[in-house]
């Protein structure tokens, strides 16, 4: 589920502008975790304060107490219904492995982390404290605020209200991004539980979410491109942790993309099976932003074999492989556990030549296999032949006395009142180009 957003048009532009261009999104996940309490898993560690830790005051920001010329209030978001705007950091933000200077502050109580900016901005690619239905404009005391010391950016909602609940009271929390990566949700005012929260209109989300975009080229239609956001990976925060006065901490673990060399990506002891992309120079595990680069330079057919060298790790790209079980006993592979982190990297075409080879009988079985096919379509024509030329034969005679029209009359044909069916876009979700898919 995904709901239309406006962008404030004088401050974010679409990246790809052009009217021929439509995006997908496909919200299934490649892993889905709930967090609680001291919890690590694959991207983030993250631990919930209560109420009564100290933690949760130390993690809240107060922007009244920051230099005023820095604090900033946006007139727009303050004042409207589903706008976001974007704002430019001055560092460089970790998230997911990837470095942001670039995010979108969304009235509804996310940040959006995306490259293409669309109208279903609660789908995927966010940082949620408390994604719902705000409405700023319903009061005068409701504003988005947002605060850049260098080194930290907080967004906070100040006094915002429920759009459909507006006397449940207003909301008031914060999200801060730290350059290190770290991320923190911090709740002054929670008046509802966040279960009860109504998501008719609205999701009602609390955690993170990352994706990567995948363009497709439509061969029917020149010029025309279709853009899927696939998204590979979504944290939710356990929504009954989060009251007044609580606090969340996640801090960032270790990801391919930070290890620039082969050597250091193919050593590399994390939660991900990182591989190295010569093409690309690049460390992935093959899912991330670049998934799309990963796929078109071919960094997938790339099979890897661990190997040691004596003392020295290297890491070497050869079109051929000779390998042998003498050469591991000769390196005494198994006992140098100091150099187990070796990598041999095998191209393409070695691994196609040898699946080449054991592909061949499943080659020739199926040439024999149309051989035999010709064959009978040819006795087929020839038979055909034979028994228009020579009517009145046995053959002939026999076909005839079994001609369609001697047969029962057939159902379902054409005019037989049984509709077409054509497959149709559901009402609301194709929005200006925009197509949502629904979650998996």
């Amino acid at each position: 589920y995904a709901q239309n957003w406006n962008i404030a048009q004088h401050i974010c532009e679409a990246p790809d502008s052009s009217p021929k261009s439509e995006v997908s999104i496909v919200t299934g996940w490649l892993f889905d975790i709930s967090l609680q309490e001291d919890t690590d898993h694959n991207y983030y560690t993250s631990k919930t304060f209560g109420p009564s830790d100290p933690m949760s005051k130390e993690l809240w920001v107060n922007i009244d107490q920051m230099e005023k010329d820095n604090v900033k209030i946006h007139g727009i978001l303050s004042n409207t219904h589903r706008q976001a705007a974007r704002v430019n950091l001055s560092f460089d933000f970790p998230f997911y492995g990837h470095l942001l200077r670039e995010i979108t502050v969304a009235t509804g109580g996310f940040i959006y982390t995306g490259d293409v900016v669309h109208r279903m901005l609660t789908a995927t690619q966010y940082i949620a404290p408390l994604m719902a239905n705000f409405d700023p404009s319903l009061s005068r005391n409701s504003t988005v605020i947002y605060f850049d010391n260098g080194t930290a950016l907080v967004v906070q909602w100040d006094h915002v209200h429920l759009q459909d609940s507006y006397n449940q009271g207003s909301f008031t929390f914060q999200a801060t991004l730290h350059s290190d990566g770290r991320i923190v949700f911090a709740y002054k005012e929670v008046p509802v539980q966040i279960a009860k929260i109504s998501s008719v209109n609205h999701p009602v989300k609390v955690g993170l979410s990352d994706a990567f975009v995948v363009v497709h080229k439509i061969q029917q239609i020149p010029n025309v491109r279709r853009k899927t956001i696939y998204e590979y990976h979504r944290v939710e925060l356990l929504k009954t942790k989060i009251t007044s006065s609580t606090a969340v901490e996640m801090m960032p673990l270790p990801t391919c993309l930070q290890f620039t060399s082969c050597t250091s990506c193919i050593a590399s002891q994390i939660n991900f099976n990182c591989s190295w992309c010569h093409r690309l120079n690049r460390c992935s595990s093959g899912f991330d932003r670049h998934r799309q680069d990963w796929v078109d330079n071919s960094c997938p057919d790339e099979v890897c074999m661990w190997m040691c060298v004596y003392a020295m790790q290297l890491c070497v790209y050869k079109d051929r492989l000779v390998y042998s079980d003498s050469i591991i006993s000769e390196l005494n592979c198994i006992s140098a556990q100091n150099y187990k982190y070796c990598k041999m990297c095998v191209s393409a075409p070695a691994a196609k030549s040898t699946a080449e080879d054991s592909t061949h009988p499943l080659r020739m079985g199926l040439i024999l296999g149309m051989v035999l096919l010709l064959l009978v379509m040819v006795a087929i024509v020839l038979v055909t032949v034979y028994i228009y030329h020579h009517p009145s034969s046995a053959a002939g005679l026999f076909f005839i006395e079994r001609r369609p029209s001697r047969w029962p009359a057939m159902k379902f044909r054409r005019g037989s009142g049984h509709p077409a069916y054509a497959e149709v876009e559901p009402m609301g979700q194709e929005k200006e180009g925009f197509i949502e898919s629904e979650q998996c």
